[in-house]
């Protein structure tokens, strides 16, 4: 039976995923697609995934989820070679398999009150904030604008924008190309001086959007972001400052992701006051207004 305050039971696969692709990119960046048909016809934007990098290391990596095809059955994940096991996952070839488990955690929820979704994603927080604009766009009703930051290459040829979006200066115009053929806005931000980019904090080209509009078109925003601590409290911060709903999808180093070891939690304000929260099952995302940004 289906227990409502456990919603992350009955959830979760663990499958032999096959390798279909493994593409590189500058900044040791690699796109990841396996096939695993449960996953991809569970995950929702938000949810990640519990990967064995190698048959040789035991403890596994959670990887953010940034696309999925029901249909075809395949998973995709956008990650960073950082340490031994993204290494390690960085040198497997298409043909092999890993053994995968998920969709993990809570994932976005959109209020339909607010349809102007502003979705922020900086480095490897990028891949939710794709998943979640590929979804928003299959509905009209939604307006989802999409900012990107890095400072390391973009995993991908910006190109410029063809939508004109009020409030971001004239001269950003570098977007990503999976975003424009979808019919979704975007703009990236960086201070490595890339050509086309917002030069600064991606936080600081939130606020000139915002800034352009009015009281009444503002009461329709929303935010939901990813990407390193320091970036998400700003993004908190900025949507306390204009009084907006603002959801984050925290990181934090796991060793199970599945709620057993509590070695993932934060400090999270609750109605009955402060409690400690498992990112994997209790989030990864959050309502930023209840998060503890000093911890």
């Amino acid at each position: 039976m289906h227990d409502p305050n456990r919603p992350h039971r009955n959830t979760l696969f663990v499958e032999d995923a096959q390798i279909l692709a493994q593409d590189s990119y500058p900044g040791k960046q690699y796109v990841l697609r396996v096939q695993a048909p449960r996953c991809a016809a569970h995950a929702q934007p938000g949810s990640f995934a519990h990967l064995q990098c190698s048959p040789e290391l035991l403890m596994r990596r959670p990887l953010s989820i940034m696309g999925t095809d029901p249909d075809a059955g395949w998973v995709e994940f956008l990650y960073k070679d950082v340490g031994t096991g993204t290494h390690a996952l960085a040198a497997r070839k298409p043909g092999e398999t890993i053994s995968m488990i998920g969709p993990i955690g809570i994932p976005f929820t959109p209020d339909r009150a607010r349809p102007r979704t502003l979705l922020i994603g900086g480095g490897v927080g990028i891949p939710p904030m794709l998943f979640l604009a590929d979804r928003l766009r299959t509905d009209r009703h939604w307006q989802p604008f999409v900012l990107m930051g890095s400072e390391v290459p973009f995993p991908f040829h910006a190109q410029p924008s063809r939508f004109m979006v009020p409030g971001v200066p004239a001269e950003v115009i570098a977007a990503m190309p999976l975003l424009e053929d979808r019919g979704v806005p975007s703009r990236l931000s960086s201070r490595q001086g890339y050509p086309g980019c917002f030069d600064g904090y991606i936080t600081d080209l939130a606020r000139h959007w915002l800034d352009a509009m009015d009281d009444a078109a503002r009461r329709q925003v929303s935010i939901f972001a990813c990407g390193p601590h320091p970036m998400l409290a700003a993004t908190a911060r900025l949507a306390e400052e204009y009084r907006l709903p603002c959801q984050v999808s925290l990181e934090e180093y796991m060793a199970c992701a599945v709620g057993g070891c509590a070695g993932c939690t934060v400090h999270i304000n609750t109605p009955n006051g402060p409690a400690m929260k498992r990112v994997c099952v209790d989030g990864p995302v959050f309502d930023a207004r209840t998060v503890n940004w000093s911890q």
